[in-house]
């Protein structure tokens, strides 16, 4: 049998913290490794397959483009990416969109936008409010932008224009606004932060004085967008719009595209101030129009809601047993629990012996990002294996 995880080591750049496994199949919620052991997937491609595994109307979707035209370039029109923008702009409450590859590319993508309107219409204002545990994407802006020290210190000297202050304080946005200041960047939940969730009116404070500031407000969705916390985009649990909206993960349910959306207001990219070669290409287009529509037609985010409340009540069922576990938080299918100690890299490595893929997004935090498929009977059998994992690492409530 071939070493795959040797082969790996001898050419690619050690660049990823990989777990032991070397998965070849999905179905739904299952994957399979090269030895044939099954697994329950938690982990969701990192939230980005939102209708699991191989899903058909998917997998229709992307033979039939690759059959017919698979990529043009911007130089012409092309009907996928079209029918994509329309499903998108018809069901949020943006009104242009551009196309990217990444998360990455479509936050860069959407301060460059803020910055065309600083410089259009704040008298040149450029410099945009990010907070500290975010993450943006990895390019060289986007760590600059990313308010942890941990991704930027190997990379100094940084672009400039980013300002850190607290997530969920808006005294400390208030604070930091000055002339300089275009746009403020938050996500709607702290993914790679550790699912933090910001207190109830925390965002409708940021929108309020964002327009009061006549400033933008860009909402990084890449993580909570296409139904992951159980509405279509996270902004819609808030009551409020944002000026900007960046998406990815779960947009083309597995196959790589990005996107970053814009209120008409703030739409100010003329011909050449912005592009991308492979961006809105047909072939994404296509996935990605399929899975959209797919959680339309289907009420996927219904079923996200009913099984994320699921999943959450049975965390909690395991935090009132077990004093590893300090705090359950998140939203739809999205959720972490904090653990007592840093434990989460182990709690993770046991999982994964015991046929459960997890995400150890912290050292003291575990993360969990299912397909928005799965169902109450995938979370109890997650839960079965937690538990006796969690059993076996430390102590149980008396």
């Amino acid at each position: 049998m071939t070493d795959w995880q040797e082969l790996e080591r001898k050419y690619l750049m050690n660049t990823f913290k990989r777990l032991p496994v070397t998965l070849v199949r999905g179905e739904g919620a299952r994957v399979w490794d090269d030895r044939g052991r099954e697994y329950l997937d938690f982990v969701g491609g990192w939230a980005v397959n939102v209708l699991g595994h191989a899903h058909p109307e998917i997998v229709h979707a992307v033979s039939e483009q690759a059959r017919t035209l698979i990529q043009t370039s911007n130089q012409f029109y092309t009907v996928p990416q079209i029918r994509l923008a329309e499903l998108l702009i018809e069901n949020s409450c943006l009104d242009r969109v551009f196309f990217c590859n990444s998360g990455a590319e479509a936050t860069e993508g959407a301060v460059k936008l803020a910055r065309r309107y600083g410089r259009l219409h704040l008298d040149g204002a450029y410099e945009v409010i990010t907070a500290i545990n975010s993450f943006h994407g990895r390019t060289l802006a986007m760590v600059a932008a990313t308010g942890q020290l941990k991704h930027q210190e190997p990379y100094v000297p940084l672009p400039e224009g980013f300002v850190h202050v607290d997530y969920n304080d808006i005294g400390a946005i208030k604070r930091a606004t000055g002339k300089k200041i275009c746009a403020v960047m938050l996500e709607a939940i702290q993914g790679e932060g550790g699912v933090n969730v910001p207190d109830d009116g925390y965002l409708k404070q940021v929108r309020s004085w964002c327009d009061e500031q006549g400033i933008l407000l860009i909402l990084d969705e890449i993580q909570t967008g296409m139904g992951r916390t159980g509405t279509l985009f996270a902004y819609q649990h808030c009551g409020i719009e944002p000026d900007i909206m960046t998406l990815a993960k779960g947009l083309g349910g597995g196959v790589p595209i990005g996107a970053f959306l814009a209120k008409e207001r703030a739409s100010v990219f003329g011909p050449g101030d912005h592009g991308s070669t492979f961006g809105g290409n047909p072939l994404a287009c296509a996935a990605a129009y399929a899975t959209l529509n797919y959680i339309l037609e289907h009420n996927i985010v219904e079923n996200c809601r009913q099984v994320g409340n699921y999943l959450q009540a049975s965390l909690q069922g395991l935090k009132a047993k077990f004093e590893n576990i300090v705090e359950v938080r998140g939203r739809g299918l999205l959720v972490a629990v904090e653990l007592s100690s840093d434990i989460a890299d182990g709690v993770v490595k046991s999982c994964l012996e015991e046929g459960l893929l997890l995400n150890a997004v912290k050292p003291n935090a575990i993360r969990f990002m299912p397909p928005l498929i799965i169902g109450e009977s995938e979370v109890d059998k997650a839960m079965g294996i937690l538990e006796r994992v969690l059993a076996r690492v430390r102590t149980v409530k008396s």
